[in-house]
């Protein structure tokens, strides 16, 4: 891809969010956005479904190549809107603001806010094995959660930072695990047992229930897409992040995975819940447990820290907007960061971490998030019969490869009203009820639109 003017910056008025992050920021942001907990539990979902090492490593590669469709995808749409909000404004620009609006309702209320209650617990949980903690886990995670979003009010630099140490620290403990877990023993038993599996439908109906999964462990990085009013150059460096974030990513969990058959065969991760866990017990005994405890709860920790960092983001862009509170658009002079939005953010996890709600809103999740994974990668479509015919930024392949991720997510959605139909449904109820809301917010904003021009 190429950028033409790319490589210069955007200057902004006081009032505006202050641009202060590069291309390494962005790129720990969208690597942040990725891994969680996941990576080290997600393995045996896999090998629950397939039993061959050649298709449980065949799922991971199938994810990992559409989440990089995805990311030519919004690398594509961050150099033709480098607009507030991301994903947010490209819904808005290329649909209706309705469809926005819904995205940014449902952020609020599923996809950020039941995630990160969920992940603060998990935190808290493994922090409990690390040091002795009396405080029941909703309190440490609500703690934890009111911590990093005072970080985040001092500052895109001081949020930034802690994102980068937390995701460094992430990227250090999986390679620790990767080469220890590499030295462990040889599952010599296990790997005889990976004779292979005939090809059947059956199979390919397998395959497809592996890769769910993993297109969700894949999920992340488009959360991003929130900070381009935060990145000195966010058609250059927003573009640039999400390849080298997503590619480096892919290889990380493909690591993680060959690690985890070489010690563990087929049959083994599948049946072991807790599979980097039992490699590092194999390797190094107790020790693995302890350290594989750190490496959770750091790699939690860094998962919440890039949620807060960018979520609110776009609920700032929603009532700069006049759809949403106007007081969640304050703007301190001196920090340039939303108080006001990452202050709500940090509150409604914290309310949900504390009910003990959140599994519950997790179930809502993944259906909700690939509904618009799909309609955002559709996008791109209408963004292209805009565009002037000298235009030369280009997503390698398409319209095929934005097919191909379109149809994967939306068959994610399919698969997920299938097999789970109550929840898919709740969620999607969740996510009708911000019609109504939409259309209180658009006639309270053409209200006072009116009554400023009539001044």
């Amino acid at each position: 891809m190429s950028s033409g003017g790319a490589d210069e910056q955007i200057t902004q008025p006081e009032d505006s969010l202050a641009r202060r992050l590069g291309v390494f920021d962005a790129t720990m942001i969208v690597m942040g956005g990725i891994i969680g907990s996941g990576i080290f539990v997600n393995p045996y979902v896999v090998a629950k479904e397939v039993h061959t090492s050649a298709l449980i490593l065949g799922a991971w590669i199938l994810g990992g190549l559409t989440a990089l469709a995805g990311a030519f995808i919004y690398a594509e749409l961050a150099v033709l809107r480098p607009n507030l909000g991301g994903q947010y404004a490209y819904l808005k620009d290329a649909f209706h603001p309705a469809v926005a609006f819904l995205y940014g309702w449902a952020l609020l209320l599923v996809m950020q806010t039941g995630g990160m209650a969920a992940v603060a617990v998990t935190f808290a949980r493994y922090a409990r094995e690390i040091v002795p903690i009396r405080l029941p886990d909703g309190v440490v995670a609500a703690l934890v959660l009111i911590v990093l979003s005072a970080i985040n009010c001092l500052g895109v630099r001081s949020g930034s930072t802690v994102q980068n140490f937390l995701m460094v620290l992430k990227i250090g403990a999986i390679g620790v695990l990767v080469v220890v877990g590499w030295r462990a023993p040889h599952a010599a038993a296990q790997i005889r047992a990976d004779a292979g599996q005939a090809f059947s439908p059956g199979l390919l109906i397998k395959f497809g229930a592996a890769v769910v999964p993993v297109l969700f462990a894949y999920g992340g990085w488009q959360t991003a897409s929130f900070m381009t009013g935060e990145m000195r150059n966010p058609k250059r460096d927003l573009a640039r992040a999400l390849l080298f974030g997503v590619i480096s990513v892919t290889a990380i969990y493909l690591s993680v995975n060959i690690v985890c058959l070489h010690t563990l065969g087929p049959l083994g991760l599948a049946t072991t819940t807790t599979p980097a866990f039992t490699v590092m017990q194999q390797a190094i005994g107790a020790k693995g447990a302890l350290f594989m405890a750190v490496a959770i709860a750091v790699s939690t920790l860094g998962f919440l820290s890039q949620g807060m960092l960018t979520a609110p983001r776009v609920f700032f862009a929603m009532a700069r907007d006049g759809l949403f509170f106007r007081a969640v658009a304050w703007l301190p002079k001196r920090t340039r960061v939303p108080v006001a939005a990452i202050a709500l953010q940090g509150a409604m996890a914290s309310i949900v971490a504390l009910s003990g709600g959140y599994e519950q809103i997790l179930n809502y999740v993944v259906s909700v998030d690939f509904i618009f994974f799909g309609l955002t990668g559709a996008s791109l479509f209408v963004f292209r019969r805009k565009m002037d015919a000298s235009q030369d930024h280009r997503t390698p392949g398409h319209p095929i490869t934005t097919v191909f991720f379109v149809a994967a997510c939306w068959l994610v959605v399919l698969a997920t009203f299938y097999n789970f139909p109550k929840n898919s449904f709740v969620g999607l109820g969740i996510l009708l009820l911000g019609i109504p809301v939409y259309f209180y917010w658009s006639k309270k904003k053409r209200a006072a639109d009116d009554t400023s021009g009539n001044r």
